[in-house]
């Protein structure tokens, strides 16, 4: 029994979600964990890299070394991963070079429905070690560096879509919104989802089932915007692994089925010395800073549309009315019709960025949003009168982009978008948004063969 008792009292804590190095160390050490996966976050928002033996991963770390390389072209290529010219970065022109991989050891965690592995978010740098500016993840440093020199901090909270399928139909046939009894499959899906987000360091607020069969939302809490970035490329990871060992599918596509938009929508708050900026003084309806950010991101998000709709589906979710995906760069308060959002109370009062779809990477939509937001801090831009109607009749604000190319047409070569970006990344995500444009004017849909085959 003493010995019994000793062990108990000796018993070392489970591994779950986000570790310390020390902790790494250790589990290295016993082999708790054997391999790590260094992730490099692609232009999709996708973990890519590659499994690493856990002893060579400590001693790259403990050598100053990059942990991996990586070929240029994960930064560089179209969904399918087809090595393309046409990139400044990379290309046959180039040999298709390799990136140095630099693990950023704070977001270093394990998954629980993978036994012994770890994971480790990374940077990409060039051979020199000087940071990769097209890369999703410093994208987003480089616009959370331009508003802490404006005094403010931005924290982010998360809010997406999916739709759950069986083969190509949706698990659930009906509207199922903030239903509470759902199909066995769907059921059971939603509880290992519950169960395994908080093991992997990713904690959940809630999750429901929405109005397009086969739905799920999934909100998270407000943290500061790089690691609600990391922590939703593990949930997405996640979806998609626990999908696939029930053999269902998951999409994260904008508009998965005609008539059904997906979204990721953007609960976004700035604050400056602890405190809150958006909460309005007494008797007044916005704080100014909230008014200087609004007017940003209605004046700026226009020229950033392929950061956060990149595919030519994605402006399928704006194309119907009523659908709460927007479709006039308008905003108001509590109006799910709007692009923006006014919406919390008090000091939670926040603005919901509504222009993302489900197919967008969080990194560069946030980094979108705030690039944006410090556009309307620094000119002190004044916002037009709020929606305070239907927001699909609002026919006096600007239209959202109606398709890619139209969209990419007012991104590259934007004054505003090569100001706040730089004007390679600008270059970087053109050439990516025609790839897409190109891929689609060449393949026959079938929607043209239904309505020309036999009567053209």
């Amino acid at each position: 029994m003493g010995s019994q008792h000793a062990d108990q009292d000796h018993e070392l804590p489970r591994l779950a979600g986000l570790i310390s190095t020390d902790d790494f160390h250790a589990a290295v050490e016993r082999e708790d964990i054997t391999t790590v996966m260094v992730a490099v976050p692609d232009m999709m928002g996708r973990l890519k890299g590659k499994r690493l033996n856990a002893l060579a991963f400590l001693d790259r770390i403990a050598n100053g070394h990059n942990v991996s390389e990586a070929c240029a072209y994960i930064l560089a290529t179209n969904v399918g991963m087809d090595p393309l010219g046409g990139f400044d970065l990379t290309g046959w022109d180039r040999g298709f070079q390799d990136l140095g991989v630099v693990a950023d050891l704070e977001a270093l965690r394990v998954l629980p429905y993978m036994p012994g592995v770890a994971l480790v978010h990374c940077d990409a740098v060039q051979p020199d070690g000087t940071p990769l500016e097209i890369a999703p993840r410093r994208m987003l440093r480089t616009q959370l560096d331009r508003l802490a020199e404006l005094g403010f901090e931005a924290r982010v909270g998360l809010e997406s879509e999916f739709v759950l399928c069986d083969g190509l139909r949706p698990v659930a046939r009906h509207n199922l919104d903030y239903a509470l009894d759902h199909p066995p499959a769907l059921s059971d899906f939603l509880r290992y989802l519950e169960d395994a987000l908080p093991e992997a360091g990713v904690p959940i607020e809630a999750t429901k089932t929405e109005g397009a069969p086969g739905q799920v939302e999934v909100t998270f809490p407000y943290g500061p915007a790089l690691p609600a970035c990391d922590a939703y490329t593990v949930y997405k990871q996640t979806v998609k692994h626990l999908a696939s060992r029930q053999a269902l599918t998951a999409t994260f596509m904008s508009a998965p089925f005609t008539g059904v938009g997906s979204g990721l929508h953007l609960h976004v708050s700035l604050w400056q010395d602890d405190a809150p900026a958006f909460t309005a003084a007494s008797g007044e309806e916005l704080s100014e800073t909230m008014r200087h950010s609004i007017a940003g991101l209605l004046s700026g998000m226009p020229h950033l549309a392929p950061l956060y709709a990149p595919n030519p589906n994605s402006y399928k979710r704006y194309a119907t009315a009523h659908s709460f995906a927007p479709q006039y760069m308008n905003w108001g308060h509590d109006n799910r019709g709007c692009a923006v959002r006014v919406t919390g109370h008090g000091e939670g009062t926040h603005l919901e960025i509504r222009l993302p779809g489900a197919d967008a990477n969080p990194y560069l939509a946030v980094a979108a949003s705030l690039a944006a937001i410090v556009h309307g801090l620094t000119e002190k831009l004044t916002p037009p009168d709020a929606c305070r109607r239907d927001a699909y009749a609002d026919r006096q604000a600007p239209r959202v982009r109606r398709d890619l190319a139209e969209a990419v047409a007012y991104f590259d070569g934007s004054n505003f978008a090569t100001s706040a970006l730089g004007a390679a990344v600008v270059h970087h995500y053109a050439i990516a948004a025609e790839v897409e444009l190109a891929e689609h004017r060449r393949q026959v849909t079938d929607v043209e063969r239904e309505r020309g085959f036999d009567r053209a």
